[in-house]
């Protein structure tokens, strides 16, 4: 017997909405807050934008939001992060986000964060660009001042970011890396201290 993977994850994808759709009335209070939340709405909305590559069906953004908060924990986190702490302070509690997943609410994200599985991420910078992505074992901390990190920077697992430091613009860190210098922009870096392995096409 073939198996069809893309076709067994839209299947997948459709099941999920379903149950969603039919456990939709326990995120009314989300809704609300989410149309009270100002500027966290339109990155809420930007974070949709770019998470919805993941799901191999169709659906508009009100299907999405309901469809990513029943199903992803990671998610939730990001939205009560976006919501800010007092407006967050309301929910949370009532479907909690991934504990393992944190980021902190003094740290400044833009637009169209991505993330696959972050299990065991811890995100504490300064500043973060918009079309920031990241995947599970990220550490970005605190040592004698935060990391500040640009637009459209890409993290491989496992990646350590130290210090008060800057990522540039256009950068890929490798897996595994630990950065405890600047990068410039347009890069790719990799190793433990992290390098610069290649030259990006501005």
């Amino acid at each position: 017997m073939i198996r069809n993977p893309i076709l067994m994850r839209r299947c997948r994808d459709y099941v999920r909405l379903i149950m969603a759709m039919m456990f939709s009335w326990l995120y009314l209070p989300h809704i609300l807050i989410y149309h009270l939340a100002g500027e966290g709405k339109m990155l809420i909305d930007s974070d949709l934008c770019r998470l919805r590559e993941q799901i191999n069906i169709r659906m508009n953004k009100y299907f999405l939001l309901i469809y990513l908060l029943h199903n992803n924990r990671y998610f939730r986190t990001l939205f009560y992060y976006r919501m800010g702490p007092i407006l967050s302070m309301f929910i949370s509690w009532w479907r909690p986000g991934d504990r393992y997943f944190s980021i902190s609410q003094t740290t400044q994200i833009g637009k169209g964060f991505k993330f696959a599985h972050p299990y065991a991420t811890i995100i504490n910078a300064d500043t973060i660009g918009d079309n920031f992505y990241c995947i599970h074992n990220t550490t970005i901390g605190a040592y004698k001042g935060r990391p500040k990190i640009g637009n459209n920077v890409s993290l491989g697992a496992n990646v350590t970011i130290i210090g008060d430091i800057y990522i540039g613009d256009n950068v890929i860190v490798g897996a595994g890396s630990v950065v405890v210098k600047d990068v410039p922009d347009n890069c790719v870096v990799a190793g433990n201290p992290a390098k610069i392995i290649k030259k990006l096409i501005e």
